[in-house]
């Protein structure tokens, strides 16, 4: 099983499915995983796999390798699309994640004023008035939410502390359609019960949860990676079209990512 650690703090840049020329920032440590969710399908493997020694990157350590980046990619005449928060876990948890995203967009604003600045986050900390805020000012606040089912959540997600789907959909809401809905689908089991969230006793529900929260994007997308689960596998283009379908009925944009 191979599984990717990224650089911290600031890694690629990276040609994302979902958003073009993408620079990495990852507020985790650069030698393990910190995350609110365990996936089974995620490309960082395991949070017991990974356990971190290193400390997390500071707010100063962060703002300088970013600037020093920017100024390289600048001089070499490649900016990027986008800044992405991603990497190592759930960047929401860095305890300066609002101050972190203050200096980013005044960096962008700086070098790179085109570029987006874009946080993928598992939505668990999203009830904090300052990660909420923060969410507020960046180009691109995505959001996951695999499905509305708590079976279905427990046994793909993991996650890691108390976790009440109601309030996750409850806090999408309160972005007044300032946010992105990313979701996973796939197929395949998961220890010998069914990963396939694909079918409508899934998909209509979240559809209805979708509704609700009025996004101004939906991003569905499937594994690209080798997962730490055995016996995962991508939904189908035909499943996945269906489902981004359902989505556009709702007038509500749908991107797709086989």
């Amino acid at each position: 099983m191979s599984t990717i650690i990224y650089p911290s703090p600031i890694f690629g840049p990276v040609h994302s499915r979902r958003l073009g020329l993408s620079l990495g920032i990852n507020l985790l440590p650069a030698d393990g995983k910190v995350c609110s969710f365990d996936c089974v399908y995620c490309e960082c493997g395991f949070n017991e796999d990974h356990r971190p020694q290193l400390p997390l990157p500071t707010r100063e350590e962060v703002a300088k390798a970013l600037e020093q980046k920017l100024q390289q990619m600048q001089a070499e005449g490649r900016l990027p699309d986008v800044l992405t928060f991603a990497g190592n876990g759930e960047p929401t948890c860095h305890p300066h994640f609002p101050e972190i995203i203050d200096d980013t967009i005044s960096l962008r604003n700086r070098y790179c004023p085109e570029a987006k600045v874009s946080v993928l986050s598992n939505s668990t900390l999203i009830h904090r008035p300052a990660v909420h805020a923060a969410l507020m000012r960046v180009d691109n606040n995505i959001l996951k939410l695999d499905t509305v089912n708590a079976d279905y959540i427990r046994l793909v997600d993991h996650p890691q502390g108390t976790y009440d789907v109601e309030r996750i959909i409850e806090g999408m809401v309160s972005f007044h359609g300032h946010v992105i809905i990313q979701t996973m689908f796939m197929t395949g089991d998961v220890a010998g019960e069914s990963a396939d969230n694909t079918g409508d006793e899934y998909v209509l529900p979240w559809l209805k949860a979708v509704g609700r929260i009025r996004p101004q994007q939906v991003m569905v997308y499937t594994i690209d990676r080798e997962t730490p689960t055995q016996g995962l596998r991508k939904a189908t283009h035909e499943q996945l079209d269906r489902i981004a379908e359902l989505v556009r009925q709702q007038g509500i944009p749908c991107s797709v990512s086989y």
